[in-house]
């Protein structure tokens, strides 16, 4: 019994990320683009979330600031979520909802962008840095879940949304872990052209 409920996890998955293949894929590509035009830009990306959202977009930055998979130039990227000095000393002299909001409007110039992570949508923190955000004129890139929550209502039409078609949180970080590997490969595509492994296949295909 337990060896079909850890099967059914994997088929459940992957049912889902092909679901999302065919209908998220758009939405993915302008987030790749807004990303890109950021950073290429003079911009940065800002991201945040919350638990396993804040390490995923801890993992978006160092990916960006690092690599991904290939050597390139550093990309300017920066995690609300890292510096628990910060966090702390906001969350004890402010509303905690403010965590986020306040190092947005410290740190984010029109140009640059807001990656948000939330699998429900309805974070009051990460609802509070989506309006800093257009406060300062960013744009927002929104990964989220189910319908989106109030994140999806307060989001612009200059913002991209991602939301992933299922309730299961578990299913939908996987998803959001998928979109940012997607995003970050997007990135170095525009930037460094196809790796040479997909070239020979696309001159030589089988």
């Amino acid at each position: 019994m337990l060896l079909q409920r850890i099967q059914q996890q994997f088929i459940d998955s992957a049912d889902l990320k092909y679901q999302c293949a065919q209908s998220l894929a758009p939405e993915v590509e302008a987030a790749t683009q807004a990303v890109l035009a950021s950073v290429t830009g003079g911009g940065k990306v800002l991201s945040c979330g919350n638990g396993p959202s804040a390490s995923a977009a801890q993992l978006f930055t160092a990916s960006f600031i690092g690599r991904y998979e290939r050597e390139r130039p550093e990309l300017a990227a920066l995690c609300l979520c890292s510096d628990a000095v910060v966090l702390t000393a906001i969350t004890s002299d402010f509303d905690g909802r403010a965590v986020y909001a306040r190092q947005v409007r410290a740190l984010g110039h029109a140009g640059d962008v807001l990656l948000v992570l939330s699998a429900n949508g309805n974070s009051a923190n990460v609802l509070a840095a989506v309006e800093a955000a257009h406060e300062r004129d960013m744009t927002v890139v929104a990964l989220t879940g189910a319908r989106g929550g109030r994140l999806a209502q307060q989001l612009r039409d200059t913002d991209v949304h991602i939301c992933v078609p299922s309730d299961q949180t578990p299913r939908i970080l996987e998803v959001h872990h998928l979109v940012l590997h997607c995003i970050c490969d997007g990135v170095d595509a525009q930037l460094l052209g196809l790796p040479d492994s997909l070239n020979s296949e696309q001159e030589n295909p089988a």
